[in-house]
């Protein structure tokens, strides 16, 4: 289980997670996106062999009545594969953005 335990609005928001070990992670916060009729995160770890690899972490995102954001674990694997195919395909609209806008530079 993930506790969201720092979240900073500076120039990127992060978040420190407790592993299931009760080791530490510092995540920079990618994205928040819908998948479903749920809210997700997508966390980047910021050290470690987990940041040179790219791996992504992704969790539900909810919040309390009072704006404290709230990440649970996807403990199923059929709402994972939703949520990894909704990141991949947001992942790939933002590529293909990136590359109009170079287009439209060039012209």
């Amino acid at each position: 289980m993930a506790d969201e335990k720092n979240l900073n609005e500076e120039e990127e928001m992060t978040v420190t997670l407790t592993l299931d070990d009760d080791s530490e992670i510092e995540c920079v916060v990618l994205n928040i996106f819908s998948a479903g009729d749920r809210e997700y995160i997508a966390l980047l770890p910021m050290e470690g062999a987990e940041s040179e690899e790219g791996e992504v972490y992704l969790y539900r995102y909810s919040e309390t009545e009072d704006g404290t954001p709230v990440l649970d674990n996807i403990m199923d694997d059929d709402e994972y594969e939703i949520v990894a195919d909704a990141f991949d395909e947001m992942l790939d609209d933002q590529e293909y953005d990136e590359l109009v806008s170079e287009e439209d530079l060039d012209d």
